[in-house]
């Protein structure tokens, strides 16, 4: 898959390998080779032996990583301020199981970090044998390659060479969305998690582009969150019609010849939307669909209105933005979902004019 194929993950991979005995020796050899591997960042630009645009990359890298601190209020720690070369084009691989007729994800479980709605493994074959398996059982799968991953602040995380394909948005953006996660994770909620480092990550390339003085390169990234948002709305809708179609009393078949249509539909309307948008990549919710393809979607955007209208309640101060949200994760998860639902709303209310 390339590197558009699949959402861009952040995983506790590396905590919940090391915790989970099932596929520990994989894990513990990939977290090995990862932090291994590290060398500090300063070295590497100071090296007369460096690349030029490898050079220029990591400088990009330092400069993102001060204004993390300074201006966005993230950690100041030793995270990504190294940098490891795993000689492949992914470091992980995730994958996404749902039953054959539900949008509920699968989920994996651990102490400590509680339950992902994914499993990741260092081997592309590891990952494929587990998703055989589950195929077998008769779930929904998929596989995608995953450039980066987060140990909540567990390790000192490399910036990896997997993360060099993006652009330097896309680079800076995920060193936020990443150091996010240190800020605030609470267990057994993926989508509150996701969805709120990919608010500070939107929220931070802004900022830091607007401090860059990049107008070019802001509608550039306002373009690209536009689409990616229209991609949402289809995959919502789409995910609306089939849980509506799974909640049908009719036989199998008929069950199989909705899905498939409706998906199929699905597919067609991302690709025009792409067109449209001059984009001719691969793309993740492209080619042959499930129930599975269709949960990174959610799980990683459907509550960044909510986490934005707060943001705005708060008069656009980050600080006050993780103090909100850490209340809103002290609430009980019935109470947490209603209050972030009430913001998604208001927020839309808000865009709408």
């Amino acid at each position: 898959m390339n590197s558009n194929a699949a959402p861009r993950t952040i995983l506790t991979l590396g905590l919940c390998c090391l915790l989970s005995s099932c596929y520990y020796a994989q894990a513990v050899r990939g977290q090995i080779e990862v932090l291994s591997k590290r060398e500090p960042i300063d070295e590497i630009v100071e090296s007369p032996e460096t690349e030029a645009e490898l050079r220029r990359r990591l400088r990009v890298v330092q400069d993102a990583r001060q204004f993390s601190v300074d201006e966005l209020g993230l950690p100041d720690n030793r995270s990504y301020r190294s940098y490891s070369d795993v000689e492949r084009d992914y470091v992980v691989w995730n994958v996404f199981a749902a039953p054959e007729f539900s949008l509920e994800a699968r989920e994996w479980c651990y102490p400590i970090v509680g339950c992902v709605s994914y499993r990741g493994y260092f081997s592309e074959d590891a990952a494929n044998r587990e998703a055989g398996k589950l195929k077998q059982k008769g779930f929904d799968v998929a596989v995608g390659g995953v450039p980066a991953y987060s140990t909540l602040g567990n390790f000192n995380d490399p910036v990896l060479n997997t993360m060099m394909r993006w652009d330097d948005m896309k680079l800076v953006s995920t060193l936020f969305h990443e150091l996010a996660h240190q800020v605030l994770y609470i267990k057994d909620d993926t989508a509150f998690n996701e969805s709120f480092a990919t608010a500070v990550e939107e929220i931070g390339i802004e900022r830091w582009l607007a401090a860059k003085g990049r107008p070019g390169d802001m509608a550039a990234y306002r373009a690209g969150k536009a689409l990616h948002r229209r991609l949402v709305e289809r995959v919502n809708a789409a995910r609306e019609d089939l849980s509506d179609y799974y909640r049908r009393d009719v036989d199998p078949d008929t069950m199989r010849q909705l899905k498939s249509k409706r998906l199929e539909q699905l597919a067609a309307d991302v690709s025009a939307e792409l067109r449209a948008a001059g984009r001719s990549e691969m793309h993740w919710l492209t080619g042959d669909l499930n129930n599975a393809r269709l949960l990174p979607m959610s799980l990683y955007d459907g509550q960044v209105p909510a986490f934005l209208a707060l943001y705005a309640d708060c008069g656009s101060e980050l600080g006050c933005l993780y103090d909100e949200a850490a209340k809103i994760a002290a609430l009980d998860r019935g109470e947490r979902d209603a209050r972030l639902d009430a913001l998604a709303v208001r927020y839309q209310r808000l865009a709408d004019g």
